[in-house]
């Protein structure tokens, strides 16, 4: 065109370029903007079918967890010292400890049966506090009864069918535990033991 109306210069495509870039910005975050919301939707379903997050699904499992008492065993049954009959032998040089010892062990409800020397097979052949020396089932019962009253002391079995037990004094022999000493050993052994609770 020409005249007034005649237009120079560059001026017109400058005007037009700006308004472009600016629609195709808004277009990009526009777009972004809607692959967030779409993707974060997505999470959220997938969470909704998988059960959610893991931590709140094990808080949950163990306030499920139901409240057990601990089971007690029962307490195990031992013969009274007035039902193990105890023969007592020396196996020392020291005179005159099987009747001492016997009149101990009566003092405390033991029931007494022979009390004099060791024989061959043990005279002065036990080193430590004393040997308990009775039939298999003795060790049920009355070896561990007996064996509250002295510490150390070696437990063997014979071939015997009889009940009572020989109480064989050894050369570490110097007292009987403390009727205290006894006496916390038997509950020990007669105190009922609580069984583990389950676990969760």
């Amino acid at each position: 065109m020409g005249g007034k109306y005649r237009i120079t210069g560059d001026a017109y495509p400058r005007m037009r370029r700006p308004r472009k870039r600016r629609r195709l910005v808004l277009a990009g975050v526009g777009a972004v903007v809607a692959l967030g919301l779409a993707g974060w939707g997505t999470l959220q379903l997938i969470d909704v079918f998988t059960g959610g997050d893991k931590s709140a699904a094990a808080a949950g499992h163990k306030r499920a967890c139901p409240t057990v008492k601990p089971a007690v065993a029962p307490a195990k049954a031992l013969p009274k010292p007035a039902a193990v009959k105890v023969n007592v032998y020396n196996a020392t040089t020291r005179s005159g400890l099987a009747k001492d010892a016997a009149e101990e062990l009566k003092k405390r409800g033991f029931a007494i049966g022979e009390v004099g020397n060791a024989s061959k097979e043990y005279d002065k052949k036990v080193p430590g506090t004393g040997v308990l020396l009775g039939a298999p089932a003795a060790k049920n019962g009355g070896f561990t009864v007996l064996g509250t009253q002295l510490a150390g002391a070696v437990e063997k079995t014979d071939a015997r069918k009889t009940g009572e037990i020989d109480l064989i004094l050894g050369t570490k022999f110097k007292a009987f535990s403390t009727p205290q000493e006894a006496t916390a050993a038997m509950t020990a052994l007669t105190k009922p033991a609580p069984a583990p609770s389950p676990s969760c």
